[in-house]
């Protein structure tokens, strides 16, 4: 779960910073990315995905239960601990990666940039296809020069290769991605962290596709979600990250598995969410395009969900889960308003609860001062599993507070347990603060 949200939880940006120290920031970033989410890593146990983007990572896939990896230092890898504490030390840019709406044709970023897609789909194939590549090409709208300054892949399956050059008015450049297959037969959903010399924010790129190990029908590949004919490969849906005043969409496939056109409509839709299909009616055999696209609203913050419930030839089906994660937007804030802002410093960032017996509850204390010039508030606390959170205090210039986290262990797994609390603040600094409880359970 942490592997999978680190591209979200650290949101590193070019605001002017040095880049050479960016670049060693982002290297040092996906080498303890790859350290915590390596396939053959030692057995650590996972919390429940439910919340699992709690922080604002933009998570790259749909949610799971799955198995983390963390180092252990009884092997000589890095300290776990310290691990968490430098990543969560680390400063994150108040400023949201940009991530453009899913859609058919070029897609424009201001007065700089066009692509002529921003997600690659891969759609169905098999474990014996081998490696899969796809190419992005950003074309240059502008009338200054940019370079294609560093790609971060977000996980060691994929590589990625991209124009060295710089790319002129009018020139075109290239992104090259290849998903290595190494996996077996999964869903996957990845991406590549674009930074660029113009625009300053990062572009977020998707891959995505479904691995099987033998050919499977249509009715296989949509049966996870049924309404009569009407097919879906699943019932929860990832919409990302957006800022206060933004919008966030995504797509995902939909078949109508039936010998007949069939209309689909929906009931029971959340405040804030939006859902189109490409066709409607599906004709029989074929695959449509569901857009569902989620509006911020100012009393949601962190992680939040919408629901849909699709009706099909008058029969209603279980309802449809899409999630989003909201923060703070100071994309107009003057460096002088950030200078004058919030800033909550905490003693620890990590709370280890040493080794206990399953079953023994644990409480968490995390202390922070607000070393900043004016009232820090958090919005919102999230967890990644279901946790009792104190009050967090509203802290003025100088104070200092703290709060605690309590859960029980009964439901957790033997082993190492990493418990992840996010929480959503007004601070230009730290818009999303990582906090992590740690500890072995016997």
């Amino acid at each position: 779960m942490l592997g999978t949200n680190l591209a979200i939880l650290f949101d590193f940006q070019t605001n002017g910073t040095n880049f050479v120290d960016m670049i060693n920031k982002l290297v040092t970033l996906l080498t303890i990315a790859i350290l915590l989410v390596s396939c053959g890593g030692r057995g650590s146990k996972v919390n429940s995905d439910s919340v699992s983007a709690a922080a604002g990572v933009d998570t790259i896939a749909v949610p799971e239960t799955k198995t983390e990896a963390i180092p252990n230092p009884e092997e000589g890898e890095a300290n776990v601990e310290e691990t968490l504490e430098k990543l969560s030390n680390m400063s994150e840019d108040p400023q949201m990666p940009i991530e453009p709406a899913p859609k058919a044709g070029p897609v424009k970023i201001g007065d700089v940039l066009e692509l002529d897609k921003t997600v690659h789909d891969f759609g169905d194939f098999l474990v014996s296809a081998g490696p899969q590549k796809c190419t992005f090409t950003i074309k240059n709208i502008s009338s200054e020069p940019i370079s294609i300054l560093e790609v971060i892949t977000s996980c060691g399956c994929t590589d990625a290769e991209w124009t060295r050059e710089e790319i002129g008015p009018g020139q075109k450049g290239t992104i090259s991605s290849t998903y290595k297959n190494e996996d077996g037969p999964i869903p996957f959903d990845k991406t590549l962290t674009v930074y660029l010399s113009n625009p300053k924010k990062p572009l977020l790129l998707r891959l995505r596709g479904v691995v099987h190990e033998k050919p499977v029908s249509l009715d296989e590949a949509f049966g996870a979600y049924r309404v009569g004919p009407f097919g879906m490969k699943g019932d929860t849906f990832k919409v990302g990250n957006m800022e206060q005043g933004e919008s966030r969409s995504d797509q995902t496939p939909v078949a109508n598995l039936g010998g007949a056109p069939i209309t689909v409509s929906f009931r029971d839709v959340s405040k804030d969410l939006s859902l189109s299909l490409s066709e409607n009616p599906i004709p029989p055999g074929k695959v449509a395009t569901l857009t569902y696209t989620v509006r911020s609203d100012r009393g949601k913050w962190g992680r939040n969900e919408y629901y849909a419930t699709p009706v099909v030839g008058g029969k209603a089906g279980k309802k449809l889960t899409f999630w989003a994660i909201t923060k703070e937007n100071f994309a107009s804030w003057t460096e002088e308003q950030k200078d004058a802002a919030s800033k909550p410093i905490f003693d620890e960032s990590t709370y280890s609860f040493g080794v206990i017996k399953q079953g023994v509850p644990v409480e968490a204390k995390f202390e922070f001062t607000n070393k900043g010039k004016s009232p820090f508030k958090c919005y919102k606390a999230d967890s990644d599993f279901p946790v009792n959170i104190s009050p967090i205090p509203e802290l003025g210039p100088g104070e200092t507070g703290s709060f605690t986290v309590s859960f029980e262990t009964t439901s957790l797994p033997v082993g190492e347990v990493t418990v992840l609390i996010s929480l959503t603040t007004n601070s230009p600094l730290r818009p999303i603060i990582n906090l992590f409880v740690v500890g072995d359970l016997k």
